[in-house]
């Protein structure tokens, strides 16, 4: 009897570990399963521009390596129109819980442009992370006397309403860039618009306008050939992509700061856990060296950041943009 009560003493120890073991290994698996149970099938990430732009090219990187991270297919579904309009309006009202959408600046500019929109671009939407930056440099024709930015803000004010300078279009970031830039710099600059950068550039490289606001894809290889002069990035600091470039800010016209850029967003119908991996993966995603690398080599820079950072983010867009268009009183087409 002395020998056998230690022993069983001992196996009811051990069962009752065992038993709380396999209950602790059990509840484990399903808090795991039930994280990673989203998504469950193909994620939509809808773009509102045509596939080859700036937005679209970043979109399609994030896609590929988020479907390998999710062992589920991320389709890139291209829906333009209306500046934007278009996607935005499709994505917010989707209601299966996989579908994401890349915004951009346009997203912050049309409510004060348009007016009335079919859907509002915080109330509709939670945000999930800011994307990637496209930095805006400010060009010119060789011919143009100005080599600095605070020269040719001089050069500006010693012809007022002479000067002009393209953009990709009205009301995009690239026109918004030049408009926020003539205000600031008390100068008045004329605004030609065209239907994208390419044709605006080619206008620039003929000397036909003498500057222009340009996104980094469409300058980089032009300024790198020495057939344009850039004067600054609006970035708030100088850009990797161009180095030895200096900031606008930090050359002739302190404060001043304009890029375009994307980000990411969801429906506000995605159940609360299903946007927070969205939001965690898409971060860490666009945080990998490797995918960093490949947004540099597109002209893009990659800065993801938290739900709650990107959602003042936008608001304070919101803010700085509705200022601009009815300070330069700037019409919708």
């Amino acid at each position: 009897m002395h020998r056998t009560q230690p022993n069983r003493r001992r196996l009811i120890l051990v069962a009752s570990a065992a038993s709380a073991g396999v209950a602790a290994l059990s509840a484990w698996p399903l808090a795991v399963r039930a994280q990673a149970a989203w998504p469950q099938r193909t994620v939509k990430l809808v773009v509102p521009f045509p596939p080859g732009g700036p937005v679209d090219a970043v979109a399609r990187v994030l896609a590929a390596r988020l479907s390998e991270l999710w062992g589920q297919q991320v389709l890139v579904d291209n829906r333009p129109g209306a500046g934007g309009q278009v996607g935005a309006d499709l994505a917010a009202k989707a209601t299966d819980g996989h579908t994401l959408f890349a915004c951009s600046i346009h997203h912050t500019v049309l409510p004060s442009l348009k007016g009335r929109l079919p859907y509002d671009i915080q109330k509709d939407f939670v945000p999930l992370s800011f994307g990637a930056r496209f930095p805006v440099v400010l060009v010119t024709h060789p011919s143009v006397e100005a080599k600095t930015v605070a020269e040719l803000i001089a050069l500006a004010k010693k012809q007022p309403g002479k000067l002009s300078y393209a953009s990709s279009g009205n009301g995009g970031g690239t026109h918004l860039a030049g408009e926020l830039f003539a205000i600031q710099s008390g100068t008045q600059l004329v605004h030609v618009p065209y239907k994208g950068s390419a044709p605006a550039m080619s206008d620039v490289l003929g000397g036909q306008v003498p500057l222009m606001f340009s996104d980094a894809p469409t300058a980089l290889p032009q300024w790198k050939a020495g057939k344009v002069r850039a004067l600054g990035v609006a970035n708030a600091k100088p850009s990797v992509l161009f180095p030895g470039v200096p900031a606008i800010a930090e050359s002739g016209l302190p404060g001043y700061e304009a890029y375009s850029w994307t980000g990411y967003v969801a429906p506000a119908s995605m159940p609360r856990d299903a946007a927070s991996r969205a939001a965690a993966d898409i971060q860490r995603v666009l945080a990998e060296p490797a995918i960093a690398q490949r947004l540099h080599d597109a002209g893009a820079e990659a800065a993801p950041n938290s739900p709650e950072a990107f959602g003042r983010f936008i608001a304070d867009e919101l803010a700085k943009w509705t200022r601009v268009v009815k300070t330069a009183n700037i019409q919708a087409d």
